[in-house]
């Protein structure tokens, strides 16, 4: 048991990543180092010379493009070196970092990627005229300011051809659930001991010793729910695993192996390597050292599978070529991407017979796998991993309200608000509707619990949740749904700021600069003061103190155009005060409304807005990094298919699938 329990521990932490050693340096795991380098002991022969290859002739496209950066470098020193230098420099520079942006050392490689955040804060600043402050003994013109803006949009082509960074990531913990689930037959919440995830992009790369307790834990259970107890007849499970055991006079190594090449290309998802298989043999040999008999041996070697990187992370089939700096995913990886972004879950015998044959990557068979995964019913994972991540819906459980205030919200109400978005996100993705649909719809899905809000309890009861069509046109479309009303709110009362901020960052795309400090919260007024005033009054005062009110005349007007839902979603025509629902509000470019209808009307004109956002958070969750170089140069020919099939969903998912970035990765050298 002692030997067992220490060969389990040492797997978990030291066994190194199989192909993946040098690439990796970035990505490799915590606690499973590469191998240790082998010691020198001769000196190497000496390289030969290598004889330089002709340069290769430019494509027209390269060519323009070459061009293309030559005039942006250009126009960078003429237009903004000059405008940094006079009016951010003396704040943002070697001297002084203001907010940590130092745009000095930005200047001297402006297409850099470990600068892009600091040029798009810039961006968002100098458009709203944040920045320079207003006190400032020097300002931009309008047509300075114009100019910087344009040029910063220009910084993605200066940027190489390069599908990013590449992040190996592990399982999350409803990957790992239902991956056991699909494997063995276990029950997917054997995974709930694992602690949840905490997103940053949404995707995680490391082994903590927690972590690595867990699994060890995790395997233990569910050896014991497949494998029959070492001195009772197997279970049906367990000969699908193990097969026969070997005949007297015959070769238990040679079988034992060949039930790790079973087990491991299960698990790993794809062919295992024979280093990975003398690794898994090795743990049967000493199983067998330590006079444990064929079938306990083969049980260690299946814990090792279960605790082995190969398993707990998507990893590379093959080795990159040597001095490759860019390759194709290999088909393997290739059907895991594919499987656990659209299912959650591992590839199932269609996608795996593809792979095995080479022929996943060919373009109309890759698309028409994406088709497929999305019209199964599996596919509700898309939502549950990166619809609430977008609509922020995963606070909605844990949130706290008022329960005098808003005795409705309970726990079943709750779960109705989340699969209403949920179902209705399905249902756009499903039926191949326009991106628009998800802010501007007549339909949504309710039940008796959830139709209170709407003012539909007598039409609509019972716990189902069904399809609904809805008369009220304030109604339809994320904007008017009470999940994402709930969350952009406080326990107390809702907040325009806070809504306004969501439709323009998780709606349009738009970056928002963080609120100076020290404003004081409303609470914090002057009560007496404001006694008499409605949120939308006090909420107004920010626009007299004029570091706020460049930005609060943008998003507060979206703000006020949702008061009347309150903070749980139900309409209103007063607020807590008593005063009467002002929605009316003017967005830039003279755009004006009264209802919510007409501002739901004004954000989805902006297909194009909606669409780009949509595909860049998408393609975020799908390369499990943040988007950045030559990304945006992606996103743009992404777009223009997009827009000709009409900003269909499927068409979106489709062409981040069949993306450069996600169908290669850079090779770490």
């Amino acid at each position: 048991m002692k030997a067992r329990l220490l060969l389990s521990v040492g797997l978990a932490t030291s066994w190194a990543f199989p192909c993946a050693g040098q690439e990796l340096a970035s990505a490799t795991p915590a606690g499973a180092g590469a191998p240790p380098a082998k010691a020198q002991t001769t000196a190497p022969a000496p390289a030969p010379k290598p004889v330089p290859a002709p340069a290769p002739s430019l494509s027209a496209e390269d060519a323009e493009l070459v061009a293309l950066q030559a005039e942006i470098k250009k126009s960078f020193r003429e237009s903004v070196t000059p405008f940094v230098k006079n009016y951010c420099q003396q704040c943002h520079g070697n001297r002084r970092s203001k907010g940590g942006i130092n745009l000095e050392v930005a200047l001297r490689n402006p297409g850099a990627v470990a600068f892009s955040k600091h040029w798009k804060a810039a961006i968002a600043t100098v458009n709203s005229k944040d920045m320079p402050p207003d006190d400032e003994d020097a300002l931009p013109t309008d047509a300075e300011r114009q100019a910087f803006v344009d040029w910063i949009a220009k910084l993605k082509f200066l940027s190489p051809k390069d599908p990013g960074p590449f992040v190996i990531r592990r399982l999350t913990k409803v990957e790992y659930g239902n991956t056991l689930r699909d494997l063995y037959g276990v029950d997917p919440a054997i995974a709930h001991a694992l602690p949840d995830e905490v997103f940053g992009e949404g995707y995680m790369n490391t082994l903590s010793p927690l972590h690595l307790e867990e699994y060890l834990g995790i395997a233990n259970e569910v050896l014991d729910k497949v494998l029959a107890p070492l001195d009772a007849p197997p279970t049906e499970t367990q000969k699908r695993l193990f097969g026969d055991a070997p005949a007297p006079g015959a070769d238990p190594r040679a079988a034992a192996r060949n039930v790790a090449r079973s087990l491991a290309r299960n698990a790993f998802r794809r062919p295992p390597s024979e280093a990975e298989l003398d690794t898994l043999v090795a743990v049967f040999d000493l199983a067998t050292q330590n006079k444990l008999t064929y079938p306990a041996a083969l049980r260690l070697m299946y814990k090792a599978v279960l605790v082995s990187p190969q398993f707990l992370f998507i990893t590379p089939a093959t080795e990159a070529p040597a001095g490759s700096k860019i390759v194709p995913l290999d088909d393997h990886q290739l059907a895991s991407r594919l499987s656990y972004l659209l299912w959650a879950t591992m590839p199932d015998a269609e996608l795996m017979e593809l792979a095995d044959s080479g022929k996943l990557h060919e373009p109309a068979v890759l698309k028409g796998q994406v088709k497929r995964l999305l019209l199964d019913r599996r596919s509700r994972a898309l939502f549950d991993g990166f619809g609430a991540q977008w609509l922020q819906l995963g606070e909605l459980e844990s949130k706290t309200f008022d329960t005098t205030k808003f005795p409705l919200m309970t726990g079943e109400l709750r779960t109705a608000m989340y699969d209403e978005a949920r179902l209705f996100f399905e249902s756009v993705v499903r039926e191949n509707r326009s991106v628009v649909s998800l802010v501007d719809s007549d339909y949504t899905f309710l039940n008796g619990t959830l139709a209170k809000l709407y003012g539909m309890e007598k039409t609509v009861s019972g716990p189902e949740m069904r399809k609904v069509k809805l008369t009220d046109a304030n109604r339809g479309g994320i904007l008017g749904m009470p999940g994402v009303l709930a969350t952009t709110s406080f326990p107390n009362r809702t907040s325009p700021v806070k809504r306004g901020v969501w439709v323009l960052e998780q709606v349009l795309g738009q970056h928002v600069p963080p609120a100076p400090p020290n404003v004081p919260a409303l609470e914090k007024q002057d009560q007496n003061a404001v006694a008499n005033m409605t949120l939308r009054q006090r909420t107004e005062m920010h626009l007299t103190n004029s570091v706020c009110a460049n930005c609060h005349k943008v998003l507060d007007p979206i703000g006020f155009g949702l008061e009347n839902f309150d903070a749980i979603g139900r309409w209103r025509d007063q607020d807590d005060t008593g005063g009467a629902i002002d929605a009316a509000g003017e967005l830039p470019g003279g755009k004006r409304f009264t209802t919510p209808k007409e501002l739901k009307g004004i954000i989805a004109a902006r297909t194009d807005d909606l669409a780009r956002n949509l595909t860049e958070k998408l393609l975020a969750y799908a390369l499990c990094r943040q988007i950045e170089g030559y990304d945006d140069i992606v996103v743009d020919r992404l777009m223009e298919t997009i827009a000709k099939d009409g900003y269909r969903m499927q068409t979106l998912i489709t062409e981040v699938v069949t993306s450069y970035p996600f169908l290669n990765r850079r090779v770490q050298n």
